[in-house]
């Protein structure tokens, strides 16, 4: 019996989610031996030059002028800042940690979105919301021993980079698909990547273990593009709606993976605060969803 298209979509959802959930831990491999800023320009213009050579290969035409200001931000915030942010702050926090922090993104989304379309939540919303971060800074000064650690406060960079990078993208599927947007976003990086990666090359570079190359080739080649692909392409065959459920997952699977890839010891207090954030997740977006139905 051949799969339907809902579960042919689940599974290409399935696989894109845990696509992206490999950047954490792919990064960690990473900045070790690599600079955070070298990674993100040398991560831009690896998926830049494959941006370029699909719209190239397809033949796409330029958009329209008014669809660059929400181009030009989802390059500032997904092709620049929150791979910046997550560098930065994994030189000094496990995998796994940051697991949990960037577990309350699609409610950081959702509030974006509410607030760049001038809509109103309902206040069950936000009080989820509300709880999600409180959750997710409790744990963090739990861990950083009663203060907030810098990785920490990069990691809220990078939520805050991903949701209005995010609801920026969000914004252009009305005119162009899922592909075409990132394609667009990373070749708008290009003029400033390839320079910087020149630029901040390292010194050392026969020094840089096989590893550390191997999460650059990852978040270079996958997380920035093949992984948009698959997760758009999954939306498509099996349901926004359906498919955006499996972002629930994502903070178990890179706990899951720190621990498989980076070799983390993962913690009972980790699990647990990652369950009760992807729980006020779940919540947020349920309310936000009756809210509109009335």
């Amino acid at each position: 019996m051949s799969p339907s298209r809902e579960q042919i979509g689940l599974i290409l959802g399935l696989i894109g989610m845990v696509a992206f959930a490999g950047t954490v831990p792919a990064t960690r491999l990473a900045v070790p031996a690599i600079s955070p800023w070298f990674l993100t320009a040398a991560r831009g213009t690896i998926a830049g030059c494959l941006g370029l050579a699909v719209l190239l290969a397809t033949r796409r035409r330029v958009p329209e002028r008014a669809l660059w200001p929400d181009l030009a931000t989802t390059t500032l915030c997904a092709v620049v800042g929150y791979p910046l942010f997550t560098a930065l702050a994994l030189m000094t926090v496990p995998a796994a940690h940051a697991g949990v922090v960037l577990g309350i993104t699609p409610l950081a989304t959702a509030a974006a979105a509410a607030l760049l379309a001038h809509e109103r939540p309902s206040l069950a919303f936000w009080l989820a919301g509300a709880a999600g971060a409180a959750l997710v800074i409790w744990f963090a000064l739990r861990r950083s021993g009663g203060g907030l650690a810098a990785g920490d406060l990069f990691l809220l960079g990078s939520v805050a980079s991903g949701a209005f990078g995010y609801t920026a993208s969000g914004r252009l599927v009305r005119h162009l698909p899922g592909w075409e947007i990132i394609c667009w976003a990373v070749i708008l990086i290009l003029p400033l990547a390839v320079p910087a990666t020149v630029l901040l090359w390292p010194a050392d570079i026969a020094s840089i273990p096989a590893s550390a190359w191997a999460g650059l080739a990852y978040v270079g080649i996958v997380s920035q593009v093949l992984a948009f692909f698959v997760w758009n392409a999954a939306m498509a065959i099996g349901g926004i709606a359906r498919v955006a459920q499996l972002q629930l997952l994502t903070p178990f699977t890179i706990v899951a993976l720190a621990a498989l890839i980076n070799g983390e010891r993962i913690e009972a207090e980790t699990v647990a605060f990652a369950v009760a954030v992807v729980a006020t997740v779940l919540i947020g977006q349920r309310m936000r969803v009756l809210r509109k139905e009335k």
